[in-house]
């Protein structure tokens, strides 16, 4: 659900823009108090798999087909303040570097991805607690994700009807945009279920949503198996996605309003298009893609451990 340029107006976009800013900024914030080596370890390759499964696009209807948001298994692993940094950094990497999404969009995309990906994560999580009476992490992580990617294709109807691209009617654009984007939630719901379920074998309490004590020896395990995913998405998998339009294209071209996004900024560059512009193959892209992102992660959180290390009175 990566939104090009153009298909907001610049009012709606940079509005868009202030409230992403707003929920990074406050999210930088909070998880100073969550910046341990562990979790900062942990968010890097979290970033890095997300990234490379982002790239793996399956089909849900014919013609169709759907990616990987990643705000709900950010927000198992690490919480929703790290989660929404992380998807945020995916998507910013994605646009400057892969011209995937636009420059101008970037503020709707991380909107719709990052935050309120994340909040429909969180909130379905601490739902499922209190009806329940416990975290039950798999069960609140599956529903999270199955209903973020329809809650953010929800929002993204609200945008285009404050300031879109083309004149459509709401009641269709939404049904259109919910309904693709559902299919696409069951895709989320699976790949985010199973990649929590391997970290929590892998490394018992290390995942935010895994109440089980934590011992340090089980990080390496943690963190080995989430990169060997995230290399196996970007290296292998990759190489297979769909070369369907997505749900959002999908539905662009059928109210008319595809042609609206013009070409992106950095259309010409090397990684453009994830190679596709220079003839790079598309597994060497994704493993430099994830690392790159792995590394902008790192960079962007370095600070929080440092912060959060240094008592008020120093």
């Amino acid at each position: 659900m990566h939104l090009p340029d153009h298909f907001l107006s610049p009012v709606v976009s940079a509005s868009a823009a202030v409230v992403a800013a707003g929920g990074v900024t406050y999210s930088l914030h909070r998880a100073r108090a969550a910046a341990s080596r562990e979790r900062l370890v942990l968010a890097s390759v979290t970033t890095g798999f997300v990234f490379a499964a982002q790239m793996v696009n399956f089909s849900v209807l014919p013609g169709t087909s759907g990616h990987f948001m990643g705000g709900a298994l950010a927000a198992a692993l690490l919480g929703p303040w790290l989660g929404i940094v992380v998807v945020s950094a995916v998507l910013t990497v994605q646009a400057l570097v892969f011209a995937d999404g636009g420059l101008s969009a970037l503020g709707a995309n991380v909107l719709l991805m990052a935050v309120v990906g994340v909040a429909v994560a969180t909130g379905l999580t601490a739902l499922v607690r209190k009806v329940s009476g416990h975290p039950l992490p798999l069960l609140a992580a599956g529903l999270g994700a199955a209903l973020s990617v329809p809650a953010s294709a929800l929002v993204f109807c609200a945008l285009y009807a404050m300031g879109g691209a083309v004149p459509v009617t709401l009641n269709e654009l939404v049904a259109s945009m919910v309904g693709v984007h559902a299919f696409i939630g069951l895709g989320e719901a699976a790949i985010t279920v199973a990649v929590l379920a391997l970290v929590m074998a892998l490394a018992p309490g290390l995942a935010f949503a895994d109440a089980r004590a934590y011992s340090p020896s089980s990080l390496l395990p943690g963190v080995a198996g989430l990169g060997a995913a995230a290399v196996l998405c970007g290296a292998v998998l990759s190489v297979a996605a769909s070369s369907n339009p997505d749900g959002l294209e999908s539905v662009a071209a059928a109210y008319n309003f595809a042609d609206a996004a013009g070409s992106h900024a950095f259309a010409s560059a090397w990684f453009a298009d994830y190679g596709a512009v220079s003839g790079i193959p598309v597994s060497v892209v994704g493993v430099v893609g994830t690392v790159l992102a792995a590394l902008v992660a790192a960079a962007v959180m370095l600070p929080l451990k440092r912060s959060s290390s240094v008592s008020p009175a120093s």
